[in-house]
Order: structure tokens, then C-alpha cells, then sequence
């Protein structure tokens, strides 16, 4: 089977084609340069450069991989969550695309397409031996838990109550003023910085107080007041940022208290859940502190752990398509949405 897939769910335009499961292409415009002067991204200036730049990514995709549009037998595509504006412009070159060429059109879940990116690559995904398995979803606007006991089933065990890690990295940088994206630009600059000059906040450690969500206190992330953490030593250290030795160990500080929370979490959840292996995925999933944390915690739990490869870790089309072709291999029928969802949830497959 070949499959087309089209991701626009916020500041990537992106299209790959995956032949029987393996990525033949996988072609990723970035629009950061565009939404950097303003911090973060601008919708609408996402959507206008989804339209100019899809068409060319697809033939681009195309080209790379072989396959000709008569050779697709469907195509997948982001209908959700995201940005409205942004989703449209995918969602609806794919449909149009699915009409004119009379193949099957496949929504996918853009959390999905993160989850099942750690099984993608240059071979057919191989998912045997993997569940149960414990994932840490850490994607874009979004921080959480998921237990998967097989393909499709998903239960939500712990999310983040207010801003998610990426958003963390984000605003911390631009409060540093390191500039946009805040998680690579974090990363490097932390570089032989002490990670453990600045005993930061992890978030919901100190027990006590209401507690109003239905998860387990214990497996849910806050990164809220750690960003007021930061803006109140910076405001009390003014000259922690003017010599260099002190701002390398501020911002490893920083990072190594998003991490911690994170793989904290990830290990409180592996010793409640019966797990054959865990997962990370999704942008963060890039970070290189975050990524030996839980390799270490794969050593001492003796669980294997699964990471997507680097190009698949941001936003991408592979993991859609790669997303459908396992949904599809498992026994389950594509979905054809009838429009785009920006606030979808993430379900259980059903037959």
C-alpha cells in the first residue's frame, strides 16, 4: 500500500509518502524563521504559507519517494488538534486530492501520528513485543501520559494542569532572551552549564490543598510555577545573565528541571502500570537531557524505550501516514472526517 501523507496542523507544512509502512520520503517546510520576530506563532501567517508552500511540498514528497499520484491507494491527513486555519489548508488539499483520484481519505489523530512515529522508519513498523506500553507525550501545546495496553487503546493517566513542557522551554526562553523556539536554543546554550546550580520547582511535589481533576496528583505535571520561578530569580539575580558562567548554570538549571519532572513521572507511572515497554514522542522528545534521563531509567527499570528518530520527533507527515498504515494493518477501517477538528481528543480505535 502506498499512502500520501499531509501535515498542517501548525507551523509545518510538511507531506511524506510510506510504501507498506516503510518512508520512502518525508519533506518538512518550516515556518520558524517567519513566527520567531513575534515569539511564537502567528496563525495567520501559518495558514497563508500552508497554501503557498503545500503543493510544492507534495510534488516534492512524490518526486523523492518514486510513486506518482495515480500510483497512491490513499491519502492520511492531521484533521486535529491544532490550529483551525492551519488544519484546513491539509485537510482540504487531501480531500480534494482523495476525489479527484477516487482513493480512500484517512483522518489521523496528530498525537496519534507522534505516538506511532517511535515504530517508523526505513522498514515496516514492527509493533510485536511493545505492549502494554507507557508513553510520555510531550508534542508542541501539549504535556501527558498515556497507557496503551494495545494498538489503538489509549487511557490518559496524567496530563499536564496548565502549561505543557514545550511551552515551558518556550516562554523561559523568551524571558531569558534567547529567542524562538525556546527547546533547541535552551538546549545549546545550557551547554557546560551546572545543571544543579539552581534548585528549581518540578511541580505538584508539595502535597496538600484541593486537588479537582480526576487523574493521580502523583502523575500529573505543572510547569507554571516554574516559569514564575525563573522570572523571580532573574529579577533578584539581575547579574546572573551579564556573566556567562552564571547564565550557562541558570538555563541548565532550567532544562534540567523540566527533564527531571518529566522522567519523574515516567517512572511513578512505570512501577503503578504493568508495562513491557515505554515510549517518549513528540518535539521535546528531542531534547538531549530528557532523552538520557529515560535512558537510564530504561537501565534500572529494565524496560526497553522507544524514541522516533530525530526527523520524525517535530511535526511531521511520515508519522500521519505511518499512523493510518498501522491503524489500517491492526484491522481497522480509515476514517474519513468531515472537517477538521482543532480541539480532538484522543480516542480508542473502535471496529
Amino acid at each position: 500500500m502506498i499512502l500520501l501523507g499531509i501535515e498542517t496542523s501548525c507551523d509545518e507544512t510538511a507531506a511524506a509518502v510510506l510504501v507498506d509502512g516503510s518512508v520512502r520520503s518525508n519533506i518538512i517546510y518550516s515556518q520558524i524563521a517567519k513566527h520567531a520576530p513575534y515569539g511564537g506563532v502567528v496563525p495567520e501567517i501559518a495558514s497563508r504559507d500552508h497554501v503557498r508552500k503545500l503543493p510544492g511540498i507534495i510534488e516534492e514528497a512524490l518526486n523523492e519517494s518514486g510513486c506518482s499520484f495515480e500510483q497512491l491507494d490513499g491519502i492520511a491527513v492531521t484533521y486535529g488538534p491544532g490550529l483551525a486555519s492551519s488544519l484546513l489548508i491539509g485537510y482540504s488539499a487531501a480531500r480534494a486530492l482523495s476525489q479527484r483520484l477516487d482513493i480512500p481519505l484517512a483522518g489521523v489523530h496528530h498525537h496519534e501520528g507522534h505516538i506511532y512515529s517511535v515504530f517508523l522508519g526505513e522498514t515496516p513498523p514492527v509493533l510485536d513485543g511493545a505492549f502494554p506500553m507507557m508513553v510520555l507525550l510531550v508534542s508542541g501545546g501539549d504535556t501527558k501520559l498515556v497507557y496503551m495496553k494495545a494498538p489503538g487503546c489509549y487511557e490518559i493517566v496524567g496530563q499536564t494542569i496548565d502549561d505543557a513542557a514545550g511551552e515551558a522551554l518556550d516562554k523561559g526562553a523568551l524571558l531569558l532572551g534567547l529567542g524562538y523556539p525556546g527547546g533547541p536554543i535552551i538546549q545549546k546554550t545550557a551547554e557546560g552549564g551546572n545543571p544543579q546550580a539552581i534548585r528549581f520547582p518540578r511541580g505538584l511535589d508539595n502535597v496538600g490543598g484541593e486537588w479537582k481533576y480526576d487523574f493521580d496528583r502523583k502523575l500529573c505535571f505543572s510547569f507554571s510555577g516554574l516559569k514564575t520561578a525563573l522570572l523571580y530569580y532573574v529579577q533578584h539575580n539581575p547579574d546572573a545573565l551579564k556573566d556567562e558562567t552564571a547564565k550557562r548554570n541558570l538555563i541548565a538549571s532550567y532544562q534540567e528541571a523540566v527533564a527531571d519532572a518529566l522522567a519523574v513521572r515516567v517512572e511513578r507511572a512505570l512501577e503503578q502500570y504493568d508495562c513491557v515497554s515505554f515510549a517518549c514522542a513528540g518535539g521535546v522528545s528531542l531534547n538531549k537531557v530528557l532523552r538520557e534521563k529515560l535512558a537510564r531509567l530504561s537501565e534500572k527499570c529494565g524496560l526497553p524505550l522507544r524514541l522516533s528518530s530525530p526527523k520524525l520527533c517535530t511535526d511531521n507527515a511520515a508519522m500521519i501516514a505511518g499512523a493510518a498504515h498501522i491503524k489500517q494493518s491492526c484491522g481497522f477501517a480509515f476514517e474519513k472526517p468531515e472537517d477538521v477538528n482543532p480541539n480532538l481528543r484522543l480516542e480508542n480505535w473502535s471496529g
